[in-house]
């Protein structure tokens, strides 16, 4: 695929999405990457984010900020002709990120992303959406987004083992899938209709994996190294509203952390820093 002048513009995309039906006879993923160079960070979008996750105004950006900026490349990578499923109905399980290198605000990124590692699983199809960013030909963060196409569905789940002992409790209110959905650009109607999450089998309007994975960052910041990989699984969703236990325990020089359901101890995310 050619390198884009500039970001995709996001409604066209979700049009394509609502529009898509049928799953490609004989899956395959597309072979090439979308790129956009000179990709520059808005302050005021920035501060947005960062009020919603719960991050300090800093010049270095949060990790999980890059992948909002890449979101629309993604978005048009997943809608695109040669995509093999619709959008609608991917669930996203997983996302690693890595910190190569600063995140100035200040700087011009070439973002680029890419489809990798189509795979069986046992609920169904798995497959990775790799994003980058460079500073002048350096890498500087990376991501992997896996996505579940569901074909099998879970048996009863079983009794969960303990929670950890919770450090921080949390009060999600129900405006945290609105807030984020204008910050990311993530605007699936599971996070902000309460009728369409219910058409989609939740009985309430979900959170964000990725608010989620950020909000743990932002509890962890200014103890985070200089360079890390985070790598969070999106568990059980989170029903909005909702009171939800963190804990995060030291490793080294990282952590491990985990969001809980605050009377069941199930989890909702569980992760990493390292």
């Amino acid at each position: 695929m050619p390198d884009l002048e500039r970001m995709p513009r996001l409604g066209p995309l979700y049009r394509a999405a609502a529009l898509r039906r049928g799953v490609a006879a004989d899956p395959a993923l597309p072979t090439g990457a979308l790129t956009v160079g000179g990709v520059t960070v808005d302050r005021a979008h920035l501060a947005g984010y960062n009020r919603v996750c719960g991050f300090r105004l800093r010049d270095e950006l949060p990790a999980t900020y890059l992948h909002v900026v890449a979101f629309p490349l993604a978005m048009a990578l997943m809608t695109g002709r040669d995509f093999p499923f619709p959008l609608l109905g991917l669930i996203h399980v997983r996302n690693r990120a890595e910190v190569h290198g600063p995140l100035p605000s200040s700087a011009a990124f070439e973002v680029s992303v890419r489809a990798d590692a189509l795979r069986p699983h046992d609920k169904g199809t798995q497959l990775d959406i790799v994003a980058t960013a460079m500073i002048d030909g350096a890498l500087v963060w990376s991501s992997t987004s896996t996505y579940l196409r569901r074909t099998v569905r879970s048996s009863s789940p079983g009794v969960p083992s303990a929670a950890p002992s919770q450090h921080a409790v949390w009060r999600v209110p129900r405006r945290v899938g609105g807030d984020y959905a204008a910050v990311s650009g993530d605007r699936n109607p599971i996070h902000t209709s309460r009728v369409l999450a219910k058409v989609f089998g939740f009985p309430r309007t979900i959170a964000h994996g990725m608010w989620t994975k950020a909000r743990c960052l932002a509890a962890l910041e200014g103890r985070l190294p200089g360079t890390y990989t985070v790598d969070a699984a999106f568990k059980l969703p989170i029903l909005l509203p909702a009171t939800v236990g963190f804990s995060a325990v030291a490793q080294g020089s990282g952590w491990d952390f985990g969001v809980h359901d605050g009377r069941s101890g199930r989890p909702h995310l569980t992760g990493t820093v390292r």
